[in-house]
């Protein structure tokens, strides 16, 4: 499948106003999360592995708290999913996952950085196809064997397991992430630091994209993406440059 987690795109905030954002998305999924499956992380995996999330990605205590309290109260906003599925510069396939108390107002931001970035948007299911709905476990190792025979023996539906440059990918379906998690919880070290922990879309298939021009039109497209406040999450199978 290849070094899922190098492909996606690090979206950290070097700037106040990244930041802002940052704290503004997780804070949509942790309302989410705890509006629809209780308030305890105890009772709900969901709220617990977004917590996690949250902290590696450094979002502070309070921002995740308030976020909680919000759901608690009842009320507030009534966020809805929606999927936007396209091509991007270069014929790379693009899913973007949205979280919106305003679906028309979505459509358009999302539309618009597509129309004005040389991308093309689809329908439901225009590169869905084209992905994998995955678990996917990232940490330092060295005996994928080890780490396969230990997840089939937990009664695991294991996809994949590899090893790359003393990294560990585990994938396997969406619907195992907690089974894999308990799994490897139990069995490695308590201080292991996962590179990746989380569900996501894992490309069947890479677009190399090499020219110039056609690469600063992919940034400038996943930037106007990322510039969307409603937009969660943007899964690609653009391969670029390391350099780019």
């Amino acid at each position: 499948m290849g070094r899922a987690y190098q492909n996606k795109k690090e979206s950290m905030a070097k700037t106040a106003g990244q930041k802002t954002k940052i704290y503004s998305r997780y804070g949509k999924e942790l309302y989410v999360c705890a509006k629809n499956g209780g308030f305890d992380p105890e009772g709900n995996l969901a709220l617990r592995q977004m917590i996690s999330k949250a902290k590696k990605d450094q979002v502070p205590a309070h921002v995740i708290e308030r976020a909680i309290e919000k759901a608690r109260g009842g009320g507030g906003e009534d966020y809805e999913s929606a999927r936007y599925e396209g091509f991007g510069p270069g014929g790379c396939m693009v899913i973007a996952d949205c979280l919106t108390d305003n679906g028309k107002r979505t459509f358009t931001q999302v539309r618009q950085a597509f129309v004005k970035n040389h991308a093309k948007l689809g329908g439901p299911g225009t590169a869905g196809h084209m992905f994998d709905h995955q678990a996917v476990f990232v940490f330092a190792g060295d005996d994928e064997d080890a780490i396969l025979e230990m997840l089939i023996m937990a009664d695991v539906d294991v996809t994949d397991v590899e090893l790359d440059d003393g990294m560990i990918s585990v994938y396997a379906p969406h619907t195992e992430f907690f089974k894999v998690k308990t799994a490897l919880t139990a069995e490695l070290p308590a201080d292991t630091d996962y590179v990746m922990e989380e569900i996501t879309f894992v490309p069947q298939t890479m677009t190399k994209i090499t020219d110039a021009e056609e690469i600063e039109q992919f940034e400038q497209f996943y930037a106007a993406l990322e510039d969307c406040d409603d937009v969660q999450n943007i899964y690609h199978n653009a391969e670029l440059p390391e350099e780019a």
